[in-house]
């Protein structure tokens, strides 16, 4: 997975399509990601000794890195790619403008 925690990304699908924002956590195994402000249900709880104050709280909830696009500095929305550098390491790089991600 080509997308991780930290990175600035763009909605490409859904109802909040066109909102950007950066990914909270990333769930490889599942190919899901969180992303801040995007993707918000509402979930209502009950007071408990853990929350002493009940009511409905807005959480994000994950969404498919299909859905996401990696946000180049200079071109906008991208995808990944990868090159090595001289010494070895491994770097992702925007497939736009071959600049560093």
């Amino acid at each position: 997975m080509k997308i991780h925690k930290g990175d600035r990304v763009q909605v490409l699908a859904g109802k909040d399509r066109g909102k950007t924002g950066e990914v909270i956590r990333a769930f490889p195994e599942q190919r899901k990601v969180i992303v801040a402000g995007v993707n918000i249900a509402k979930r209502h709880t009950r007071p408990t000794r853990a929350t002493t104050q009940g009511g409905i709280i807005d959480k994000d909830m994950p969404m498919h890195v299909a859905s996401v696009a990696l946000v180049c500095s200079a071109c906008g929305p991208t995808r990944a790619g990868y090159r090595f550098a001289a010494d070895g390491q491994k770097i992702r790089m925007c497939r736009k403008c071959g600049g560093d991600l």
